[in-house]
């Protein structure tokens, strides 16, 4: 390919040429083919359980699940083609994960910073959500903030429209539909996976970039991408998820619509191999959940249940009242809180656990510091999350410690909600008080 508009077929045999399908140990597939000095030779099963035991035994995923995904040959650097740039984003295609027995690209933009002094960079992977696509102007907002920035399409679609060797696009018909255990690999999940961890693999691979300091965020569906993709690779350092969580099954927007319309074998199937509750447990790097309290797509309490399922060290919450649902990453605290991880910015402060005592709300703050605003956010409406309306109460800040006198009315949710001297926005956790007085 000569930059952006190269041959397809070149790329492609750059591709068969490089690898072959690996055996995974999850979902065994076929005994795998590989070149050897040009000649293709069939690897006995005693080589292929050789070569799995030893990756496995070098890897430090090894203890994890990677589900459906070979952890092992997505981190290796893929191939790519570089196209045109402006300076500070440059087109780029990347191999992705084989649709139908055929090689698939993923087109990105790389954002550099426009300064390249001082060594090497960090650097984040920026997913995107549904109906959104590679965003050149995200990549931007990184690399004009120090950081070379990887924003991929997980669409199947280039600078100009749909790739002929793209992966599949992201209707919900394609995300959701019925399929077998030897079918995984065709889901759009598993693709965008792949995709994202292809990705981390490139920018780790750019002599630019410090490979100790890459993180990840995504929006919506790039959230969900983001929570999977932080607890099967344990090379991401920081990770937001803005919006996107887990136990989709239990309660989200697809709850009684897509996937009530699958079948139910291939619906418990989807909900074990691309559920993000299935590998957020594995997660043990710093992470920040990022959501609204009406969101249309991810509840509050299936948020709850995800984000606890890391430990309550790596983990910090931004849930904020009405927070708008979009492809929006002008989020301070998202910013801040990678800034922290990865340039050793000051940190966001830190909430502990709820306490009700009484008629009372508290919660600790890990330090003092200015609060442009600080608010006790509560509904006493039941029924969808959704549709639930937020007030908020007075709060007394004693140093390290928030107090709020609680409404007498039950059920009751209340939260703190922190806005810093930056503008970055933290909360507490929810408590939910239930029954009658």
């Amino acid at each position: 390919m000569a930059g952006a508009s190269g041959s397809v077929e070149q790329f492609n045999l750059v591709l068969m040429l490089k690898h072959t399908p690996v055996v995974n140990i999850n979902h065994p597939s076929p005994i795998r083919w590989v070149a050897i000095k040009g000649q293709v030779a069939r690897l006995g099963l005693l080589t292929v359980a050789i070569g799995i035991l030893a990756g496995c035994a070098s890897h430090p995923a090894a203890s994890r699940s990677s589900g459906p995904w070979d952890y092992n040959a997505l981190s290796q650097p893929p191939v790519a083609e570089w196209g045109a740039t402006n300076g500070l984003v440059q087109e780029v295609f990347y191999e992705g994960a084989p649709l139908r027995g055929r090689p698939t690209r993923v087109f990105a933009y790389l954002g550099r910073p426009t300064s390249q002094s001082g060594g090497r960079h960090p650097a984040m992977v920026l997913v995107h959500g549904g109906g959104g696509k590679a965003f050149k102007a995200w990549a931007e907002h990184w690399a004009q903030h120090g950081y070379v920035a990887l924003a991929m399409d997980l669409a199947g679609n280039g600078p100009n429209g749909r790739l002929p060797d793209g992966g599949p696009d992201q209707s919900d018909q394609v995300k959701f539909r019925n399929f077998t255990e030897a079918d995984a690999g065709e889901m759009w999940s598993y693709h965008a996976v792949a995709a994202v961890l292809r990705g981390h693999s490139l920018l780790r691979s750019l002599p630019e970039v410090d490979s100790d300091r890459i993180g990840i965020t995504g929006i919506s569906w790039g959230g969900y991408l983001t929570c999977i993709a932080a607890g099967i690779d344990p090379r991401f350092k920081v990770a937001v998820p803005v919006y996107g969580c887990g136990f989709l099954g239990e309660n989200s927007v697809w709850t009684d619509t897509s996937l009530a319309a699958m079948s139910p074998e291939a619906r418990a199937r989807w909900l074990r191999l691309f559920d993000p509750s299935q590998y957020l447990g594995h997660v043990r790097r710093p992470i920040l959940f990022v959501n609204g309290t009406t969101d249309f797509a991810y509840p509050l309490d299936s948020y709850r249940k995800s984000y606890r399922l890391v430990p309550a060290k790596w983990r910090q919450v931004s849930v904020a009242v009405n927070r708008p649902h979009g492809h929006i990453w002008t989020f301070p605290e998202v910013d801040a809180f990678v800034d922290n991880v990865l340039r050793g910015g000051p940190p966001l402060a830190r909430f502990s656990e709820p306490v009700v005592v009484g008629d009372r709300l508290s919660v600790g703050l890990d330090r003092a510091i200015p609060a442009k605003e600080t608010s006790c956010c509560y509904t006493t409406n039941s029924g969808p999350w959704q549709k639930r309306t937020w007030k908020t109460a007075t709060v007394q800040l004693d140093g390290h410690r928030l107090t709020a006198e609680l409404p007498a009315a039950r059920p009751l949710v209340a939260f703190f909600a922190f806005t810093d001297e930056r503008g970055s926005r933290i909360s507490s956790e929810h408590v939910e008080l239930l029954g009658v007085r």
